[in-house]
């Protein structure tokens, strides 16, 4: 694994990343912090504890691919990379803008360490089975992670792709669903009831793990056993995350998918964050 100044501890890596996403969110006064403060946690894991990579070559053949499916969790994703030192922090103030790499919406093109463009939400979990497949026939040791969000479960081309796992014994595959419970139209239950989720998935052939998304130790331990399982099968982990965790004024905001914040509850949000753990 790929350690980035590994004296610093996981809770203090997730502060961080809320940190940046959250200093990127007041560059446009607005946009999907919610889902970035929510998955943080998932995040820190995934780079400063599970998957391996270079920093300074994004592109090593020998990385782990971290998927983003969701392309309007971009802010998250950039806060992880910022964190990570595969972009450098002083960009986050560009974040939106014209001719920045940091768009709104993830695009591969854009962004080192960006490995697909995640804007039609569905598609994630078939290009990963497509790189999983394809890691395989070359022998590689290398995993693919794809993080896709409970919104995602609403798409039938996110069951093919679960299926074409399933049927290919694909055990280099390993999916992350963000269950915030929060959709565009509204809690995501009420648009399309995907419950029960893991059974869903044992049924077409993968190792199930439901964890507290919150939770580092568990998520350490999900995301251990998820590598490590000896079974011929893909493997995923359902987080059951908080919309805006870490931040209660946001936490309470009835519809948090897209939020607008004002300047004094940005202020407010970094003093709350910046009074949590350090390393």
């Amino acid at each position: 694994m790929v350690q980035i100044g590994h004296n610093i501890s996981l809770p203090e890596r997730a502060r961080r990343i809320r940190r940046h996403a959250l200093r990127m969110g007041e560059v446009q006064g607005q946009g999907y912090i919610a889902q970035a403060l929510g998955i943080a946690d998932v995040l820190a894991v995934a780079y400063f504890h599970a998957t391996t990579y270079k920093p300074e070559d994004p592109e090593w053949e020998g990385r782990d691919r971290f998927l983003l499916s969701i392309g309007h969790y971009a802010i998250a994703l950039y806060a992880a990379l910022i964190e990570a030192k595969i972009v450098p922090e002083d960009e986050l103030e560009t974040y939106g803008m014209d001719d920045s790499r940091l768009p709104m919406s993830g695009m591969a093109a854009y962004t080192p360490g960006m490995e697909i463009t995640g804007g039609s939400l569905g598609h994630g979990l078939g290009i990963a089975v497509g790189m999983s497949l394809a890691l395989k026939r070359r022998r590689s040791r290398s995993f693919v992670y794809n993080l896709f969000s409970d919104g995602e479960l609403d798409e039938g081309s996110t069951w093919e792709a679960a299926m074409s796992a399933g049927s290919y014994k694909l055990d280099n595959l390993i999916g992350i669903v963000d269950v915030n419970q929060m959709q565009a139209d509204g809690p995501s239950l009420g648009v399309l009831n995907f419950e029960p989720l893991g059974p869903k998935f044992e049924a077409f052939g993968w190792f199930v793990q439901r964890v507290d998304g919150n939770d580092i130790d568990a998520l350490v331990e999900a995301f251990d056993k998820a590598r490590h399982h000896s079974g011929p099968q893909p493997r995923i982990i359902i987080c059951d995350t908080k919309m805006a965790k870490g931040v209660p004024l946001l936490e309470v905001r009835e519809r948090n998918h897209f939020l607008r914040v004002e300047p004094h509850e940005w202020t407010e949000a970094l003093r709350i964050i910046d009074a949590g753990i350090t390393a």
